[in-house]
């Protein structure tokens, strides 16, 4: 049998062209990039390369890269790094309810630390208006962060937008970027943010390796102690064959995807299956992003159903599988805790066809038939 690949907010393939990149890098560039030797030399050029390609892809200045282990410490880095650094007497930061567990369990240990946190309401556009974040704002607010698009519904927020209120108000301003590239157009000084986070297996990268843009003259403290790396900002041995291809990668995005595949599985599941809505169906959204409820079936059983069939799909995000509570994001857009259960993410990548499309709707068709014919309470009913 034949599987498919429908999860890329996931997690994507790493790219040919990286794993070459990656793998050279591995074996012959083992130096120290602290050291001053050939060795080291050689793996500090090829640290300062990757840092440009980087630097190229978000529009910014190479020494406003920092590389992490990955975008939760990125924004861990931009998120605790930026508060702690205030010295004011009290502390606000404001976020929204659909924000990744990486940047709510940050804003939850501040909270811990004495820090107000405001979380903003998106309501069923999933999209955060720009003068709720103006009317959050207090004289003690010390950051603002939202992300840039949504992992599970794929929704975009007004970065611009949001950011002429931050500046105009002193405050800073951190995005979670992470399932931004290659599929967004990325500049750093049009988006007006501060900071910038990013993973590089979100864009046929490798897991384990990520990095933070640090817009200049932005205050900021490590949250980890060590060495003097990345400009004081990350402490600890560069991981070279990481950073080279977090670079490979983003020298390798091409053009952005149209919506056309998207579109054409909406319509083929709308079309062919009944009671089913499209979360956020209105707002913009990722072109490669839909999330899908299927009302009376229960989502984890259709993600198993599909997966016997060959098609991987998932249930919400990937670091909340397995969790018994419904997706937050579901909840927060207006979802009950039943329907955000009935819910399926789909997200397609460089390498899904119209054809394998078409299959995933079929298979969707029949898995959905079956799971509503022997669901223990009757919901089969016509929209």
């Amino acid at each position: 049998m034949q599987h498919f690949y429908f999860d890329h907010n996931a997690t994507t393939p790493v790219s040919p062209a990286v794993l070459a990149s990656m793998s050279e890098c591995l074996a012959e560039v083992y130096g120290n990039a602290s050291s001053i030797h050939y060795f080291g030399q050689a793996a500090k050029q090829r640290l300062e390369t990757a840092r440009r390609q980087v630097s190229a892809m978000l529009q910014c200045q190479p020494k406003e890269i920092a590389f992490t282990s990955g975008g939760t410490e990125a924004d861990n880095l931009a998120i605790l790094g930026t508060v702690r650094h205030s010295r004011r007497s009290t502390k606000h930061v404001i976020t929204t309810a659909i924000e990744h567990p990486a940047v709510l369990n940050t804003c939850t240990q501040l909270e811990r630390e004495g820090v107000v946190v405001a979380y903003l309401p998106v309501g069923a556009s999933g999209v955060i208006d720009p003068d709720d974040v103006r009317r959050a704002i207090r004289s003690d607010t010390v950051l603002v962060t939202i992300m840039h698009a949504n992992n599970e519904i794929g929704t975009i927020q007004p970065l611009a937008e949001i950011s002429k209120i931050t500046r105009e108000a002193g405050v800073l301003f951190h995005s979670d970027g992470v399932q931004a590239p290659g599929r967004l157009d990325l500049d750093m000084k049009s988006l007006g943010v501060d900071l910038y986070s990013l993973s590089a297996h979100k864009f046929h990268g490798p897991k384990g390796t990520g990095a933070l843009f640090v817009r200049d003259h932005t205050p900021i403290s490590a949250v980890m102690f060590g060495g003097h790396h990345e400009r004081e900002r990350r402490p600890g041995t560069e991981n070279v064959p990481g950073a080279v291809a977090l670079g490979t990668a983003a020298t390798s995005i091409g053009e952005l995807p149209t919506a056309n595949l998207r579109d054409r599985l909406e319509s083929g599941i709308l079309q062919n299956i009944p009671n089913v809505e499209v979360n956020a169906a209105r707002s913009e959204r990722l072109a490669n992003t839909t999330n899908i409820c299927f009302r009376g079936i229960e989502g984890e059983a259709l993600v198993i159903a599909l997966d016997l069939k060959g098609y991987a799909v998932s249930s919400g995000s990937a670091c909340s599988s397995g969790a018994v509570e419904p997706s937050h994001v579901l909840t927060a857009i207006g979802l009950s805790a039943e329907d955000a259960r009935s819910s399926i993410r789909f997200s397609l990548g460089r390498r899904n066809t119209a054809e394998q499309v078409d299959g995933l709707i079929n298979a969707v068709s029949e898995s959905v038939a079956h799971l509503r014919r022997i669901a223990p309470r009757a919901f089969y009913v016509h929209a």
